[in-house]
């Protein structure tokens, strides 16, 4: 197992789709099940959970040692769900955690391959993100010595963006082992 904490964004009510996305079913899993057996087997020793519009239907999925976390601010934006998961780690930091490995519950494309090659990456003071075609996405890899300023700052939809801007952020390409497009309505499903 890795030193790595995965982070999977789940709280959002999933208005394009027409039903929260952590509970879309694909493949015989749902969206967060999936998230989070791909995160456990790219290594991620401890997973959190943040759940909010469908948290409730989250908790009863099956996450295995998955912590649920909820945000009562999800109607804000991604943003809060990052700020509630960055906090879980806070509350209860362990000393051999070194970064947190953060994805959004509807990348079913992201495989575990991208994922443990981005968090092969870990340090206390890395930012590095999954590229797909030159473009930014997810997993995104956040160091300890990160995670107070990206808190500080994210809201609304942004999440960690303003963040990432203002700071250098090893990109690693993933496009082949994985697609890193999101599914926001039900005819983007792969």
């Amino acid at each position: 197992m890795t030193r790595v904490t995965g982070l999977v964004l789940a709280a959002g009510e999933g208005r394009r789709y027409g039903m929260p996305k952590a509970l879309v079913p694909h493949h015989g899993r749902l969206f967060v099940e999936s998230t989070v057996d791909r995160l456990r087997a790219a290594g991620c020793a401890r997973i959190i959970v943040v759940a909010g519009a469908a948290a409730d239907q989250v908790r009863a999925a099956d996450l295995g040692d998955a912590e649920v976390v909820d945000n009562p601010d999800w109607p804000t934006g991604m943003g809060s769900s990052l700020r509630r998961g960055i906090e879980a780690l806070q509350e209860e930091t362990r000393r051999e955690e070194l970064a947190v490995a953060v994805m959004t519950v509807d990348l079913p494309g992201v495989t575990a391959e991208a994922i443990g090659r981005v968090i092969a990456h870990a340090d206390a003071d890395v930012l590095a993100a999954a590229t797909y075609h030159g473009r930014r996405g997810h997993p995104v890899l956040i160091g300890r010595e990160h995670w107070q300023g990206v808190k500080e700052v994210a809201r609304g939809d942004q999440g960690a963006r303003a963040y990432l801007r203002r700071h250098d952020v090893t990109e690693i390409a993933c496009e082949d082992v994985a697609d890193g497009q999101d599914v926001d309505r039900p005819e983007d499903l792969p």
